[in-house]
């Protein structure tokens, strides 16, 4: 079967034969604009119903083919590795045309997401060697001729299926079609096994010397891959032609749904205006937290002299003489009239209340336990280190501390230690406790793992007193660990439930948000020691 890929210099048709195409595979080269992702198109389209296609998309131009010719567009955002495989699998045993799009995933995931899927393409059981043409656009990310950035294994495993396509797919049914902008950054074992090649506009001279040798061309003629038109390739191979021939391809029915670059008038707005835009906060502009003015004593007490004093209602069939009368008679006769008339030696009158006990006063002795206890607890969270320990060996050691001092027994057991604990990671003092509305904080602290009181009570003080954001050794401090690589994890973890939000101005300051409090920190840098820590 062949198709038209589009017209010659003389006008005549360009063809090229499907059948050539599964068992000599093909090379596509062209710089960035050089029409190469519209001749991928074109040549998907005029093959769609005739062989079963994979199209590996990295920029997610392709996706279009799904509304004229049924593709199934596999979204490797949403997917595992090991999903990536199980759907390859299925994909050559239904013989369902399919668009892999990685465009939300970055290189080194595109890479591995990419390996996995050739490789399970590649590794189908013998009954599933049906023909199927794999297009793989951007081919020099998965088939890098040096290594990157990358990690070695995303690497290997990346190049290793390229490899496998393109030397060893023939055998099972798959024909590699890869197309790159650069030769030179395209592995060469990788480039080598292709027999059709079409090479579009290019201007680095070594890239179009490569070119210039795999289409068999003298080096001195290379430069006429720099005088080429967009959408206009030079093409050679069983495939094509036994000699370079000259193609513009044709047009296409879907197109990418990336825009292009077209000119736009530039929007009209003051100079005020546009500064606004570039350097307004990230973080949201919400009211600062102001402590409630409470009233004092002696307003309080004038206040409650002002009030006038309720007027008892009298219910219905009361005499209206009763509302002259003292309230203490009204009582009497209201409680009198209620009793039933018995006889006054039947039943024992009433007894009088009891006054109630007053509490007795704490003993010197519990006074004395309770300011040892509070001694040792200060001394114990103030020496260097102490809230980075487990609580376990902190138990122990303040248990230690209170036999040393003869306070008896467990006087304060480990629930409540812990929470004095989270209380001095958090660096909470006094004060602070003091502020109106910071009971409120403690109250949603309570609702909260654990593992998050601590951060949450120290990101709440600075939030209340207007303070920078801790640092990240400040938040290692509050978790009670002294990596801030994990404290910052929980801190993460907390913005991923909705507890707070996080923000980064245009500086590199930090700025975190205090979800249902509506509370923000001030601005802070993360690394530099703030003043406000002891």
């Amino acid at each position: 079967m062949n198709i038209v890929l589009g017209t010659t210099t003389s006008g005549a048709p360009a063809f090229m034969s499907i059948e050539e195409l599964l068992s000599t595979r093909l090379l596509v080269q062209g710089n960035s604009g050089s029409g190469k992702s519209h001749l991928l198109r074109r040549l998907i389209e005029q093959s769609a119903q005739a062989v079963q296609q994979v199209v590996v998309d990295p920029e997610g131009d392709f996706a279009s083919l799904a509304q004229v010719f049924n593709h199934i567009v596999i979204d490797a955002a949403s997917q595992s590795e090991n999903g990536m495989r199980q759907i390859a699998r299925r994909t050559r045993q239904s013989r369902v045309s399919v668009v892999v799009t990685l465009e939300h995933l970055d290189t080194e995931r595109q890479m591995r997401y990419a390996g996995a899927f050739l490789n399970a393409l590649f590794d189908i059981d013998r009954q599933f060697w049906t023909p199927a043409l794999v297009v793989v656009d951007e081919a020099q990310l998965f088939a890098p001729a040096v290594a990157g950035e990358v990690s070695d294994e995303s690497r290997k495993t990346s190049l290793e299926a390229m490899t496998n396509l393109m030397c060893r797919g023939r055998k099972r049914g798959l024909a590699g079609i890869i197309a790159t902008q650069r030769l030179a950054k395209l592995a060469k074992n990788v480039a080598a096994e292709a027999s059709n090649f079409l090479m579009g506009r290019t201007f680095l001279d070594i890239d179009m010397q490569r070119a210039a040798d795999l289409l068999g061309i003298d080096r001195r003629q290379a430069e006429m891959f720099r005088d080429l038109e967009c959408g206009r390739f030079v093409g050679l191979g069983p495939a094509l032609s036994r000699r370079p021939i000259s193609i513009s391809i044709g047009e296409v029915r879907t197109h990418s749904n990336a825009s292009g670059a077209k000119l736009l008038p530039l929007p009209e707005r003051s100079q005020e205006e546009a500064r606004g835009l570039l350097f307004q906060a990230n973080a949201p502009q919400i009211p600062r937290y102001t402590p409630e003015k409470t009233m004092g004593t002696e307003a309080l007490l004038a206040s409650m002299a002002e009030r006038p004093q309720p007027t008892p209602i009298a219910e219905d069939g009361e005499d209206e003489a009763a509302e002259a009368l003292p309230e203490t008679e009204t009582e009497t006769e209201t409680e009198a009239a209620s009793q039933p008339e018995t006889d006054s030696d039947a039943l024992p009158p009433p007894p009088s209340p009891r006054p109630v006990a007053a509490a007795p006063p704490p003993s010197p002795s519990e006074t004395g336990a309770k300011d040892g206890i509070e001694a040792v607890l200060e001394a114990l969270f103030s020496e260097p280190g102490a809230t980075g320990r487990s609580v376990a060996k902190l138990y122990d050691e303040f248990l230690a501390r209170c036999r040393k001092r003869r306070l008896s027994g467990r006087v304060l057991d480990i629930v409540h230690f812990r929470r004095r604990l989270v209380l001095a990671q958090a660096g909470i003092t006094p004060a602070v406790a003091e502020l109106p509305g910071w009971p409120q904080a403690v109250a949603i602290a309570n609702r909260l793992d654990e593992a998050f009181q601590g951060l949450f009570l120290h990101l709440a003080s600075a939030a209340i007193q207007d303070l920078p954001c801790p640092t990240d050794q400040m938040i290692a401090q509050a978790c009670g660990t002294h990596s801030p690589r994990r404290a910052l994890g929980l801190l993460a973890r907390m913005q991923a439930l909705g507890i707070v939000e996080i923000y980064e101005e245009l500086n590199g300051q930090r700025v975190v948000v205090l979800t249902e409090l509506q509370w923000r920190t001030a601005p802070g840098d993360t690394t530099e020691a703030m003043p406000w820590i002891t």
